[in-house]
């Protein structure tokens, strides 16, 4: 792939995954995780087991979707970084490492936006 070719595509990447984080309001999850995470320090919180489960429950799927998202958003800043040690080694096996990742980074971010 040429380096315009990566410049444009890795872009792209950010932008589909700024969409996302946008959606997602990842700062809005975060604030509902620190609430979330405050009830559940509560030492009466298993005083009514349901209700337990239920902030438990909520909290770990909150938690799981920032970190998958911060996750997906830090492969797509590696993959520049990547892509440019590739080049600066000239070595095809770092290259074709990179385009893999490359690959993998647009399955997740695909799924990710199918999801969001």
């Amino acid at each position: 792939m040429a380096v315009v070719d990566i410049s444009e595509e890795l872009k792209s990447l950010s932008s589909t995954m700024g969409s996302i984080e946008a959606v997602l309001d990842l700062d809005a999850l975060r604030a509902d995780i620190a609430a979330l995470e405050e009830q559940a320090a509560a030492p009466s919180l298993w005083d009514d087991p349901e209700a337990a489960q239920k902030i438990t429950s909520k909290l770990s799927h909150l938690q799981a979707e920032v970190r998958k998202a911060e996750t997906l958003r830090g492969r797509i800043d590696d993959l520049e970084v990547l892509f440019e040690l590739a080049a600066d080694e000239g070595d095809a096996d770092a290259q074709a490492e990179a385009e893999a990742e490359l690959e993998s980074v647009r399955k997740a971010l695909d799924e990710m936006e199918v999801r969001t």
